[in-house]
């Protein structure tokens, strides 16, 4: 899992094109983002493990990555991240026994956690 930041970096040039090109739908999609994701009635914790769980249905790697982190920014512990990739694989069958685990670093790696969990969250302005 520590190819999370070479994973960012390979996406952030494709991605500043994309708004340059659709910054209304970008930006759109960035404000959806931010009202989902807002601690309310369900904790900013669960949506994440919603998100992630999703994200590793839909095999979306930078997703993966990206709810991982926010998940453990939440404070999600390595037990609650296996409960959900354990409902991930149900929902999945056999093929989440061997996608999922892949993107699963976080729960072989505490150090890896502590990292994700001491760096600022940072959010783009459009």
């Amino acid at each position: 899992m520590e190819h999370i930041d070479h994973f960012q970096d390979e996406l952030r040039g494709p991605a500043k094109e994309l708004r340059a090109l659709i910054p209304d739908v970008l930006k759109g999609f960035g404000e959806i983002q931010r009202a989902a994701m807002i601690e309310g009635a369900t904790s900013l914790a669960q949506k994440e493990l919603v998100a992630l769980a999703i994200a590793m249905t839909r095999e979306c790697d930078g997703c993966i990555e990206a709810h991982a982190r926010g998940a453990v920014r939440a404070g999600v512990t390595r037990e609650q991240l296996a409960e959900t990739i354990g409902v991930v694989i149900l929902m999945n069958g056999g093929p989440g026994t061997v996608g999922v685990p892949a993107h699963c670093g976080l729960l072989t790696k505490p150090n890896l956690v502590r990292k994700i969990k001491s760096r600022p969250v940072k959010f783009r302005a459009e």
